[in-house]
């Protein structure tokens, strides 16, 4: 089992997430994360897609994905020529006597606490998909009360695949 990080462009209209998904449900394919966002041109979205399977499964999605009208440009972003990111919140009880312990792993893994109460933290962290997960194992040493991630996100690194449209 193969894993691809996809990255579309596609024309910022109503249902295009839904159309985009929905291929990938009709046909019993895997998604393993899904993100979205306007892009500098309001007409574009960028999706980022990490889906599975085998070769031959992983190249029938990139077909399918190609015939939809609203896909502008796809690229399969490889991990070692590319800037691939996680954003990942975490709500974590805090106990005085804890936070010295949760603030030195959040310095260690570079997050931020953005949110404190006085009985919680709430820290984002930022990074490749196993530095999140990483984090997220030591914070299992404390009680998680909430936690929230937005998926992988990424682009390829320098300026020759860039699509102008």
């Amino acid at each position: 089992m193969e894993i691809r990080i996809l990255s579309l462009l596609v024309d910022n209209n109503p249902g295009v997430t839904s159309r985009v998904s929905g291929l990938f449900s009709r046909r019993g394919y895997n998604i393993e994360s899904f993100s979205s966002g306007v892009t500098t041109d309001e007409r574009y979205t960028r999706i980022t897609i990490v889906c599975s399977g085998d070769a031959i499964i992983l190249e029938q999605i990139i077909k399918q994905l190609e015939k939809l009208v609203d896909v502008r440009d796809i690229k399969v972003l490889n991990p070692a020529d590319s800037v691939i990111r996680e954003l990942c919140l975490v709500k974590v009880s805090a106990k005085p006597e804890q936070r010295q312990g949760i603030i030195s792993i959040v310095d260690i893994f570079r997050a931020n606490i953005v949110d404190v109460s006085n009985d919680s933290l709430v820290i984002e962290m930022t990074g490749a998909k196993t530095k999140v997960d990483a984090f997220i194992k030591l914070m299992m040493d404390y009680e998680i009360l909430e936690l929230a991630r937005t998926g992988v996100t990424g682009l390829s690194r320098g300026s020759k695949d860039v699509v102008y449209l």
